[in-house]
């Protein structure tokens, strides 16, 4: 009897020994997760994490997750966005919209960097709006093409409505959206001018040292060609210099030095 009972009593004190642990383990974890682990992420990609709730001028810079979506004002009632975001739903677009007295029928058009899902996903839930992306991004947006040719075709049930070119100037309202391709990150990666902000998608992203750094070279179709396309930017827009506040990419924080860290950029040797 006394040996069943100190074996019963050596089972509770491993049990409960290991529950102590497991316990201390997952709030060990836990800190990690919400203090620690975006301090990793940021060291090991070395960009600089997203600025969500950026306002300035009529345009508004959200976080939908990881990826950012600018509305544009476009007048009373009406606005416009840059890309559609990850979430299905479009909550963050939506709770943004709500805050101005607005539903998802205000939206007029959307223009796509890309794309990607996680810059497309929202599309469908503004059913009034104008999509427009670049043409060689056409198949990719409808999923008549696929990034990853490991990956099927899926139709994503998204139609573009109006095809972009090169140099286009798009006029919404009373404001003007200057079209350029930066073909790289995808075969019709754009970004977008209007008022003084350079909207880069996933061509560029900002470093955490406020550099502008190339695409994600992970998600990036042809580096050399997204590297080459930076600084064809960088050349064209360098006569405008002046006229540019703000660089804003889609997965990082903006850049509020002009158009100076795409300067760099693109004087600097490659890797």
């Amino acid at each position: 009897m006394k040996s069943s009972s100190l074996s019963k009593l050596l089972v509770a004190v491993l049990a409960v020994s290991f529950a102590l642990l497991f316990t201390a383990a997952c709030a060990s974890t836990n800190a990690t997760t919400a203090g620690e682990a975006p301090a990793k992420m940021k060291e090991i990609s070395g960009r600089a994490p997203i600025t969500g709730g950026l306002q300035r001028d009529g345009i508004e810079v959200v976080q939908d997750d990881f990826v950012v979506v600018a509305i544009l004002d476009l007048g009373p009632g009406e606005v416009a966005l840059v890309d559609a975001g990850n979430a299905q739903d479009a909550g963050p677009i939506l709770s943004a919209l709500a805050r101005r007295g607005l539903g998802p029928e205000a939206v007029k058009a959307i223009l796509l960097t890309h794309g990607d899902g996680d810059h497309i996903r929202g599309v469908p839930r503004f059913p009034n709006a104008e999509v427009m992306a670049l043409e060689a991004d056409l198949a990719l947006v409808e999923g008549r093409a696929v990034k990853v040719p490991s990956r099927p075709a899926k139709p994503t049930g998204i139609a573009v409505t109006r095809a972009l070119r090169d140099g286009e100037i798009v006029e919404l309202g009373s404001v003007r959206i200057e079209v350029f391709a930066v073909p790289g990150h995808t075969p019709g990666s754009a970004a977008f001018l209007t008022n003084g902000v350079l909207f880069l998608g996933d061509s560029a992203g900002a470093s955490v040292d406020g550099e502008l750094l190339p695409g994600d070279p992970k998600h990036t179709v042809d580096q050399p060609l997204n590297r080459a396309s930076l600084r064809n930017l960088a050349a064209r827009l360098a006569p405008r210099a002046s006229e540019i506040d703000l660089l804003v990419p889609s997965h990082t924080s903006a850049l509020d030095r002009g158009l100076t860290p795409l300067l760099d950029l693109a004087a600097r040797p490659e890797e």
